[in-house]
């Protein structure tokens, strides 16, 4: 890597980059629809939008970062700030002209995101309200998924309401590990690593099993393994008729009853087994969630260190794989789920590196 292209991936924290397609396929996940070409419209648009903030991020910290952290790009000469604003403000019109390609509802996102992104960058940062805003533009990032995805029309709408839960998650682990970076300068305090080792241990049990579903069902799991819809109705597991789609004659729901009865019992053990192993995903990756962000944590309240405070927030900033992936487990897309949790490895690799903060 020659020196410029080092100084600009050191600009846009290329290796946070892999905690951004997670966002819009947990999204994704909770329309119970397959990701589509919308959602690669909302991949690429989350992706240009955080870089967005990223170069935005270091134009507006320019005079702080000469004291403090002089070694970044722009402070050190490697990069002008005229062309991190330039490249600040391509990427933002980049990301909503994707947005505008998914529908309006995804460009109202994605222009609520952007806006949120520049109000962080360049009056909110040092403020209170920083982390709020930072944790909303994290939320609205899921949200844009979700949108994209269910496509143009009530649709929309409808799969914003069904990611409320997931866009909260997610938001409430951003509002922790913002906390913690606004001391990673400087050190000195354990209260902020304190308070975001607690909420990732409370997301950690709420999204591997402890919350109700995100889609309503009594077994706490969510997602599109709970019920079966057939043509006429909506079966339950022992083929039986709930309803929902109209129904099924009875002649029809005996037949339906006694085809379940009698499947073979390898078939049943293997299904069985299959549901099992699907229901424990969103467990599993709620540990690995936990696992990657709260070592680090735990350290930095032993000794809040401008090291180790930066540690805890680099691995508050790629534990956001795994909790994307547990959302997108618990609303029912194992698929989903492991395709993001699959981006971790990359995001550790190139965490190696170039500095995710």
């Amino acid at each position: 890597m020659n020196a410029t292209a080092r100084a600009w991936a050191e600009l846009l924290r290329v290796p946070a980059l892999f905690t951004v397609p997670g966002d819009a396929l947990a999204g994704a996940a909770v329309t119970s629809l397959r990701p589509n070409r919308r959602t690669l419209l909302a991949i690429g648009s989350s992706l240009c939008l955080y870089e967005a903030g990223m170069a935005l991020n270091d134009w507006a910290d320019r005079a702080e970062d000469a004291v403090e952290r002089p070694e970044r790009p722009l402070p050190s000469g490697r990069i002008a700030p005229p062309a991190a604003l330039a490249a600040a403000t391509a990427l933002t019109a980049a990301g909503l002209t994707l947005a505008s390609r998914a529908g309006r509802s995804s460009l109202a996102t994605a222009g609520a995101l952007a806006a949120a992104v520049w109000a962080y960058d360049l009056g909110l940062k040092h403020t209170p309200a920083g982390p709020g805003a930072m944790a909303a533009a994290r939320g609205l990032d899921l949200l844009l998924g979700a949108t994209a995805t269910a496509g143009p029309g009530p649709d929309g709408g409808r799969s914003s309401k069904a990611a409320a839960a997931s866009a909260g998650a997610l938001a409430a682990h951003t509002l922790a590990v913002t906390a913690v970076s606004r001391r990673e300068a400087q050190g000195g305090s354990s209260a902020a690593p304190l308070a975001a080792l607690t909420v990732t241990t409370a997301l950690a049990w709420l999204v591997g099993g402890g919350w109700p579903s995100l889609h309503g069902e009594a077994n706490g799991w969510g997602g599109r393994g709970g019920v079966r819809r057939g043509r006429g109705g909506v079966l339950d597991r022992q083929g039986g008729v709930l309803g929902g789609w109209g129904s099924l004659s009875d002649r029809k729901a005996r037949s339906l009853g006694r085809q379940v009865a009698h499947r073979p019992v390898a078939s049943t053990t293997i299904g069985t087994a299959f549901r099992a192993a699907r229901h424990s995903l969103p467990a599993a990756l709620a540990l690995a969630y936990v696992g990657t962000a709260a070592k680090p944590l735990f350290h930095a309240v032993l000794n809040p260190s401008p090291p180790l405070t930066q540690r805890a927030v680099g691995g508050g900033i790629r534990a956001m794989i795994p909790l994307q992936a547990a959302l997108a487990a618990r609303a029912g897309a194992p698929g989903t789920a492991l395709l993001t949790a699959a981006l971790a490895p990359a995001a550790r690799k190139f965490a190696r590196k170039v500095s995710v903060t």
